[in-house]
């Protein structure tokens, strides 16, 4: 009986649903298939998904030979073997990922039900336990509801700088008659909303929906309410709060600051009932509402005030007296069109308890939750009618024990609680979310006690898939700390920070970021629906902004910024096998290097860049950028290697998709970039690159640029330059993003690891060192002036994390998405041992090793439907066994060659346990 695990795919994105439980009577077999999306598996946006299993098997070399997927309209018809929509048949494949629906054609609210079987080498499994996804509204002509919302103000709000804008709370009593089959609700609610039926929560998402630019895109939720609603009279109730709509400094910097309105809402609940009949609810103007609800202001920058003696018990249930309630307005529609969410929704995903409250001065409190996070203070109080609980927030405290928020720029992080008064009362935010670690409680009744509060971490339901711990405790609290930041800054986009008044989505910060993050949370998904809002913001001459979606107009024309979005799809097909958006977005990039080539490139040199290997360490403590020129890297040098790098993945993506004219322009585009910076840049007396630069050096190294007769000694002074900083980290984020792999590619992971180890300035130990519980934006983060000192970002962890499970923990892929695997571990002589794991499409890959003095054991899982290349530490094949006996005798495993000091075995799926003894 083995437990087996199946994913469902679906869209255009590597959408990983998630998993449950089931068992087959056979050594191999597959999980029950489940889709999750939001809180049920309603509503897909597409016609076309893709479907995905995983094959468990205690059998080793266990390789899928062929499948057979049925699809069914009803759970009847699936379970007497009828695929009325589809039946496959036996298909001779070894494809268990991103299989294409190729039933017949679906339409909105089509409800499909599924399950696969699969032939083996090793036998058949039965068949999966059914799955289920519906489709839904996919033609604009499928809405019936209409805008609702209120473009004003009301006199307790104040629309101006420092905006106080309360929610909105709409109801609308409707009757449904008996015999009620399904009903499924449609929702809109910009920028945030909470929906209820019958006075019940609907969903356990929060900050729904995702940030987008509402001008090009607006994203629906689908929810099955049958259980929610009954015969007779029910109540719809929703509350909408400002979230990115209603911008946080309206008409504050006009041309800075994209604006899009006041909050509005479209609902559609469709009723479908057993006699066959149908009902249609929608939002219009026979809705009530009021703005003058317990929710005073909500502003993602300066927090959310709650009056809970201003609450309406029972305003979202029936027989609510709303006389005095507005009559809703009809207004327009954003602009953008209409799509269902296929990301993952936010939710609160952790609980962090207090570790500490102290007493500041008379009735105010400092509370130490220990962890820098995102998200929110849930409070419990008791006190009289009025009392008033003000929480402020912070990352670190100033040396007389008060809040640090100079960083904090003008954003206010405060949250406001007026007790109703009697008994004990609960209460956190729902449309705000802050960055930090410390809290200041003020006019709290009594004194506060730890058990009064707990932190709630708020970020994108995103499954954590990776796990890394090592020997060294060092690097094991740089990897939390990077866990914490990466978690922190996943809000339905990824933004740089939490906390201060910016939280935007730049794009500099995830290039190669990314990559490290998908071994980490399975952010497919989660990137696909960025580089839609990539392409959104895409000019008409070809132009990519800085900031995606573009809150801010920053279109200063990088290379390196709007880089990303090449970077970032080349990272979803090689991480998740995700070639569509590829695909989707070919065109869109294609436009844009065209357009930086035809604007800015002068002799194959790209003139146009910004930034610089930005932010790298400074020459004294309190500078935030290095001021020495011999710090800092050529920007042309680093926009005309980009180009170059960028170009070789456009020329793959077009080779991919079939367009060989595409693939030679783009091949000899890099030939002439090549010739063009070798002789601009390149000294071949001294094999140096400009001023010698770490970074300098680097990129045109490790993007292969260099000529070959050269690598070694360009390498050579990288190395030399790193030892000039006493083996520290000398790059910005340009550089930085490269530099771990790069050091190892060319055999010094020694040297790599140096850094990646150190605990004084500059490096990640030296955050850690000093207290740092997340990574900070600044290798002096703590002695800049705090104008730009975030205590939690990540784009300086450039590619260490990639490094530590592709070099450290030696799980790579040879081809897309893990079919075929490349385990070798770089092994340091400091480091004992690594024990890590990464969930793939196919499966949970291992590599848990120990080296000694003694030999080197290594634990390896390869899943099923897969196989890999491992690399053994050894002087010959004789000394290597695995689990006792002598890897000749063991048929599973084939010698493949010895390699630098490495056995180089060719094995298939299962469990591996190699000894060598030295």
């Amino acid at each position: 009986m083995k437990r087996i695990f199946t994913y469902l795919i679906l869209l255009a994105g590597f959408i990983l649903y998630g998993s449950i439980n089931c068992y087959a009577d056979a050594h191999i077999g597959l999980q029950n298939l489940k889709c999750e999306m939001l809180s049920n598996p309603s509503g897909i946006g597409t016609a076309k998904p893709r479907l995905s299993w995983q094959i468990t098997s205690d059998i080793r070399n266990t390789n899928q030979v062929a499948y057979q997927i049925l699809v069914a309209s009803t759970p009847e018809k699936l379970t007497a073997g009828q695929g009325d929509l589809w039946d496959s048949h036996k298909v001779n494949s070894a494809e268990s990922i991103m299989v294409n629906y190729a039933g017949k054609p679906l339409g909105s609210r089509a409800a499909c039900y599924w399950k696969v079987r699969v032939w083996t080498n090793n036998g058949v499994t039965t068949w999966s336990k059914p799955a289920t996804w519906s489709v839904g509204l996919l033609n604009p002509a499928d809405w019936k509801a209409k805008w609702i919302g209120c473009d004003r103000g009301f006199a307790w709000d104040s629309v101006s700088k420092f905006s106080r804008l309360s929610a909105r709370y709409y109801r609308h009593q409707f009757d449904l008659k008996s015999g009620i089959k399904k009903a499924t609700a449609y929702i809109v609610g910009l920028g945030h909303y909470e929906l209820y039926m019958n006075g019940q929560p609907i969903g356990d998402q929060v900050l729904a929906e995702p940030p987008t630019d509402y001008t090009q895109s607006v994203k629906y939720n689908t929810f099955d309410v049958t259980a929610n609603l009954k015969q007779g009279g029910n109540t719809i109730g929703t509350v909408l709060g400002n979230g990115r709509y209603f911008t946080m400094r309206p008409k504050y910097k006009p041309k800075k600051i994209k604006e899009f309105g006041f909050p509005k809402m479209l609902l559609q609940l469709e009723v479908e009932y057993t006699d066959g009949t149908k009902q249609t609810i929608i939002s219009d103007n026979n809705w009530h509402f009021t703005a003058d609800g317990p929710i005073r202001t909500n502003n993602e920058y300066d927090g959310e005030e709650y009056d809970a003696t201003k609450e309406f018990p029972g305003w979202n249930n029936a027989g609510f007296n709303d006389n005095k309630w507005l009559k809703a307005e009809l207004v327009e529609a954003p602009g953008g069109k209409i799509e269902a969410q296929m990301n993952e929704p936010i939710k609160v995903m952790d609980t962090i308890k207090p570790i500490s409250v102290k007493q500041l001065k008379d009735n105010v409190w400092i509370l130490d939750l220990g962890q820098n996070m995102a998200g929110w203070l849930r409070l419990r109080v008791k006190g009289n009618r009025g009392n008033k609980v003000t929480l402020r927030y912070a990352e670190t405290l100033q040396a007389s024990g008060e809040l640090y928020v100079a960083n904090l720029r003008d954003a206010k992080v405060t949250d406001v609680y007026t007790l109703k008064g009697g008994a004990e009362e609960t209460w956190h935010p729902v449309f705000v979310y802050h960055g930090f670690r410390y809290v200041e409680i003020s006019g709290y009744p009594g004194k506060p006690e730890l058990g009064d509060f707990e932190g709630q971490v708020v970020y994108d339901a995103l499954p954590t898939i990776g796990r890394f711990e090592t020997s060294n405790d060092i690097v094991n609290k740089i990897y939390h700390n990077a866990y914490w930041g990466i978690l922190s800054n996943y809000k339905g986009m990824p933004v740089d920070c939490p906390q201060r008044n910016e939280r935007m989505p730049w794009l500099g910060d995830r290039a190669v970021g990314s990559l490290g993050e998908s071994f980490v949370f399975a952010n497919g998904n989660f990137y696909a629906k960025w580089l839609d809002d990539i392409a959104q913001s895409q000019k008409a001459d070809g132009s990519i902004p800085d900031v995606a979606p573009a809150y801010w107009n920053y279109y200063s024309n990088n290379m390196t910024w709007p880089g990303t979005y090449i970077l970032v799809a080349d990272m979803l097909y090689r991480q998740f096998a995700d070639q569509a958006p590829i695909e989707k977005h070919y065109a869109s990039m294609k436009k844009w290097i065209d357009y930086m080539r035809v604007k800015y490139m002068k002799n194959n040199i790209v003139t146009k860049d910004k930034y610089g290997d930005w932010c790298v360490p400074p020459e004294s403590p309190e500078l935030i950028h290095a001021k020495d020129s011999s710090l800092n890297t050529d920007g042309q040098l680093i926009a005309t290697a980009y180009y170059y790098h960028l170009s070789g993945l456009m020329q793959k993506f077009a080779t991919m998709l079939h367009k060989p004219a595409d693939a030679q322009f783009f091949g000899t585009i890099k030939q002439n970039i090549s010739k063009a910076f070798n002789d601009k840049y390149f000294d071949r007396t001294t094999s140096k690159y400009s001023n010698n630069t770490v970074t300098a050096n680097l990129l045109p190294l490790y993007f292969g640029i260099t000529p070959t007769a050269h690598k070694q000694a360009v390498f050579k002074n990288i190395v030399a330059k790193i030892n000039e900083a006493h083996d520290h980290i000398s790059t910005g984020v340009i550089g930085t993003q490269w530099l771990m792999r790069g050091l190892t590619e060319f055999g010094r992971p020694d040297l790599a690891w140096k850094i990646a180890s150190n605990t004084t300035y500059p490096s990640w130990g030296y955050m850690a060192g000093r207290g740092a519980t997340t990574i900070w934006e600044l290798w002096n983060g703590d002695t800049a002036n705090p104008a730009m000192n975030s205590r939690n970002h990540i784009m300086l962890l450039g590619d260490l994390i990639a490094w530590f499970y592709q070099d450290i923990a030696g799980i790579k892929t040879s081809n897309a998405g893990f079919k075929q695997l490349i385990m070798q571990p770089a092994i340091i002589n400091v480091l004992d041992s690594v024990n890590a794991s990464y969930q793939t499409a196919y499966g949970t890959v291992r590599s848990n090793y120990t080296s000694t003095k003694s030999g080197f054991k290594w634990h390896v899982i390869v899943p099923p439907n897969s196989s890999a290349l491992v690399y053994v530490p050894a002087k010959n094949m004789d000394e290597v066994t695995e689990g006792g006996a002598k890897i000749s005798t063991v048929k599973e495993i084939k010698p493949v060659k010895m390699q630098n000091g490495r056995a180089v075995l060719s094995i298939g799926s299962g469990n591996y346990d190699f000894e060598v003894k030295y």
